[in-house]
């Protein structure tokens, strides 16, 4: 028997906080790195890292989020959690990989093409393993036509992304940004699970083992959420991305060279130079003037 597959069990509640979620990383996540290009003095790997794990937070808890409003009507749903908790670690590397490519081989094509690639199919690897994670009293297909479309939204957003990471710098064009990343992995997320279908087993058939949705997703994207809050607080507090590059990089007025002031030693010195050279020079001599 087909089951009904339902993503919106709580209308738009889910969508639209996913979309924040993911939106929320996506913002986080670009200034990190935008820190790194404004100033070659920062701990470079440290906030390449720490952007790359926002993104890879937002993205994940964005999944999830949508996916407790999922439901098939006929089954229960269960979810794995060693399956979950792998799905969040494989959403941080994959971004990492991309975010140190672009961060440190520069944004040329072949660069942002190769990371964009291993980025979109990573994250296309964890929206799916999420997706192995869950349990229903039935078989769970998808349509081959829709995987590749969201594939390919994974790879182009993903490529997007680091590209806007290595070349927007200002706040507002970083939040706009972020608010397209946004639609991008929320559009591959539902795109995704447009191609999923149910055969429900007979009801008396066995039964499965695992949490859930409620009961193992809610404490599970606490963790997350809690590093995006304090991600937030490292990236509104970092003096660098507050005042941006223009007051941070401008050389101090020490560091300029400057011309003595008048009547200074170096000028008193010239003076006597010229003085004592007189006598013996007639180049220094004062100008003869003729008695009347």
């Amino acid at each position: 028997m087909e089951g009904t597959v339902d993503g919106f069990r709580y209308g738009a509640v889910t969508p639209v906080a996913a979309y924040l979620m993911a939106c929320l990383g996506g913002a986080l996540g670009l200034r990190c790195i935008v820190r790194t290009l404004l100033s070659t003095q920062s701990w470079k790997a440290g906030w390449l890292a720490l952007g790359a794990a926002s993104i890879g937070c937002g993205i994940w808890t964005m999944h999830f989020i949508a996916m407790i409003g999922f439901q098939v009507v006929e089954t229960r749903i269960r979810y794995n959690t060693g399956l979950t908790v792998l799905s969040l670690a494989v959403a941080i590397v994959v971004v990492g990989i991309g975010v140190f490519i672009v961060g440190y081989r520069g944004a040329s094509a072949l660069n942002l093409s190769f990371a964009g690639v291993i980025t979109g199919v990573g994250v296309a690897a964890m929206h799916y393993l999420g997706m192995t994670a869950l349990h229903v009293n039935g078989t769970i297909r998808y349509d081959a036509a829709v995987v590749t479309l969201s594939v390919v939204i994974a790879i182009v957003a993903a490529t997007a992304a680091l590209w806007a990471a290595v070349t927007i710098r200002g706040f507002l064009t970083s939040l706009g940004a972020s608010l397209i990343m946004g639609v991008a992995v929320t559009g591959m997320h539902y795109t995704g699970m447009s191609a999923v279908s149910v055969h429900v087993h007979d009801r008396t058939g066995g039964s499965w083992a695992g949490d859930s949705p409620t009961s193992l997703l809610l404490p599970m994207l606490l963790g997350p959420a809690i590093f995006l809050l304090l991600a937030g607080v490292v990236v509104m507090f970092d003096p660098l991305l507050v005042l941006g590059d223009g007051d941070w990089n401008r050389p101090s007025p020490s560091a300029a060279p400057t011309a003595p002031p008048s009547g200074s030693l170096v000028e008193d010195q010239e003076v006597r130079v010229i003085h004592a050279r007189a006598p013996q020079d007639p180049q220094w001599a004062a100008p003869h003037t003729p008695q009347s």
